[in-house]
C-alpha cells in the first residue's frame, strides 16, 4: 500500500479543532447508561439516523446492515497521513480488548474520501488495520449524507486529483441497534478506558 501513515502533529491539530469545532454533546437520557460516560451534555445527542452506502464488495448496504450490533464507527479517509491510522488502529484495539472480555463489537470506518476509496482500497486498509473492520464508501451524495446525519465535519484541501489532502472531525460513536447513538469518544481517549466504556454501555442494552 502507497500511502504515508507517518503522524504528523500539524495534521493532528487540524483534525481534532475541526472535529471540536463540529458539535459536543451526550446521550444522557437513559439511566441505564447514567454511570457509564464523562462526556458533557450540550443540546441533545440527535446523532446517527439512515444511511445507503457501499461496502468493501461493492454491494449497497444500509445502516441497518451495518450496524447490526454494538458498533465503533469513525469518518475518515484511507490516504490521511496522521490521526486517520492512529485513531482506527486505536478502535480496533479496544475491540480485541472486549472481544476477550466476551463482548461483540464491530469496527466500522466510513470514508469522507469517495473520490480515491474505492471498495478495492477500502479493504486493503481495514484488512491492515483490524481483521473485522468494515470499510464503507459511496457517491460523493451518499456520504455527504452519512455525514450529515452523524453531524461530522470534513473539507477537501486543494492538491492534484491524488495528493490532496482532508480535514474531517476526529470522534468515533458508539452506536447499537434500536437504541442508536450511545456515546463518543475523542481521539486521546486511550483504547483502554474506551474499552471499560463500552463495556458499560453494553451491559445496559
Amino acid at each position: 500500500m502507497n500511502k504515508a501513515y507517518a503522524y504528523t502533529a500539524g495534521g493532528l491539530v487540524l483534525a481534532m479543532l475541526g472535529g471540536l469545532a463540529a458539535f459536543v454533546f451526550m446521550n444522557a437520557t437513559d439511566d441505564r447508561f447514567a454511570n457509564c460516560s464523562e462526556s458533557t451534555v450540550a443540546g441533545g445527542a440527535n446523532i446517527g439516523g439512515p444511511f445507503e452506502l457501499i461496502d468493501e464488495t461493492g454491494q449497497t448496504v444500509t445502516d441497518r446492515d451495518v450496524i447490526d450490533r454494538p458498533s465503533l464507527i469513525y469518518f475518515g479517509y484511507t490516504y490521511c497521513p496522521d490521526v486517520c491510522p492512529v485513531d482506527v488502529y486505536r478502535n480496533g484495539e479496544a475491540v480485541d480488548l472486549l472481544k476477550a472480555q466476551g463482548y461483540d463489537v464491530k469496527p466500522v470506518f466510513i470514508s469522507i474520501d469517495p473520490e480515491r476509496d474505492t471498495p478495492d482500497i477500502l479493504a486493503e486498509f481495514t484488512d491492515i488495520m483490524h481483521p473485522d473492520m468494515v470499510g464503507l464508501t459511496g457517491s460523493p451524495e451518499q456520504v455527504k449524507a452519512a455525514s450529515q446525519a452523524y453531524k461530522t465535519f470534513y473539507r477537501k484541501n486543494e492538491g492534484g486529483p491524488e495528493d490532496y489532502l482532508v480535514d474531517h472531525s476526529t470522534f468515533t460513536y458508539l452506536m447499537a441497534p434500536e437504541v442508536g447513538f450511545l456515546e463518543f469518544f475523542r481521539n486521546d481517549v486511550s483504547s483502554e478506558k474506551m474499552a471499560n466504556t463500552v463495556a458499560c454501555f453494553v451491559d445496559g442494552l
